[in-house]
């Protein structure tokens, strides 16, 4: 049995583990994201402390695969822009490759979740996959005949930037009217507190639920609000689904896939998100009722997808084999 460390960094925790080859993951271990992360030194050494406690409970490891949020370049080896750390054009692969003793590879961690979606989870079977994850923003991942789609530089599939409403809310990256402003963790949260803060009489409840402390509502409280029924809750998922639904009506126009995987954080809504967006989709989709229709689905393998998939993809670059569905 081949098995691969695989290790997903972001902006709060740097989390590993083993993984088999049918993307079980064995052991598991997880360290906080250093807040002292401004230089690129201290979370090299974070990355190389997960990979030593794995590597001492499972020693026959055959690669280690990362998988980074921010800009990889196509080499797989350098991290051009990473958001909430402080990689600018930084050599990750040779930098952990005078500590570590095996083969690595580093990837996007969108990248890496839809390998393991397909491999592993919602869109196996399928040849041609697109991947949306809602979070904090909005990242994504393209998969076409078995093999990712990296782009010329290496990021493609950022597709929370696409401009969806000119001249619209103000993104972190500089434009206006990104996608992720009106479909993402952030959207829902901003306009769940905007009417908790205007004492809107139908955000009663969200109020009482944080105590009437706007700065404290969540996503995931927004969620379980949505569960027990309240209504402002439920429509404030479901415009968020209607955006969703215009998003990934454009992505099937440029890219025409068979499937949609919805992951993230935003995804843990399930039909209360996907039900609008689906429907949202059907109604905006260039000739409808005329093409086969994409299946939008939910991702399955939860926040553990980019390590999962970080693994498999190192084990695949130091042992290739034809996966199926590989052209």
């Amino acid at each position: 049995m081949s098995l691969a460390i695989g290790i997903d960094i972001g902006g709060t925790k740097v989390a590993g583990g083993v993984v088999d080859e049918d993307g079980q993951v064995l052991v598991r271990a997880r360290r906080d994201t250093p807040h002292r992360s401004k230089r690129p030194r201290v979370v090299e050494d974070t990355i190389v402390d997960v990979v030593e406690e794995l590597r001492a409970q499972r020693p026959d490891v055959t690669a280690v695969g990362i998988g980074a949020a921010g800009f990889v370049a196509a080499d797989r080896a350098t991290v051009v822009f990473a958001p909430h750390l402080s990689w600018r054009h930084e050599p990750l692969r040779d930098a952990l490759s005078k500590r570590i003793d095996a083969p690595i590879l580093v990837e996007n961690d969108a990248n890496a979740a839809c390998w393991a979606e397909w491999r592993f989870g919602a869109a196996q079977g399928e040849s041609d996959v697109v991947m949306v994850n809602l979070g904090t923003g909005i990242g994504g991942a393209i998969l076409m005949h078995g093999e990712l789609i990296r782009g010329r530089y290496g990021i493609a599939g950022e597709f929370g930037h696409m401009q969806v409403v000119p001249e619209g809310q103000r993104c972190e990256c500089g434009n206006r009217g990104c996608w992720e402003q009106y479909a993402s963790g952030n959207a829902l949260v901003r306009e769940a507190r905007a009417m908790i803060l205007a004492n809107s009489p139908v955000a009663t409840d969200l109020a009482a639920r944080v105590d009437g402390r706007a700065d404290e509502l969540t996503g995931p409280i927004v969620t379980e609000a949505a569960r027990e029924g309240d209504a402002t809750a439920t429509e404030l998922l479901a415009e968020i689904g209607h955006w969703l639904g215009i998003g990934i009506a454009n992505l099937a126009a440029a890219f025409d896939p068979g499937t949609f995987v919805i992951g993230g954080g935003v995804s843990a809504a399930g039909e209360l998100l996907l039900g609008p967006a689906r429907e949202n989709f059907r109604r905006r989709l260039t000739g409808r009722g005329y093409r086969p229709e994409a299946q939008v689905v939910a991702a399955r393998l939860g926040n553990e997808a980019g390590l999962i998939g970080a693994a498999d993809l190192a084990r695949n670059e130091a042992s290739p084999w034809p996966w199926p569905g590989r052209a």
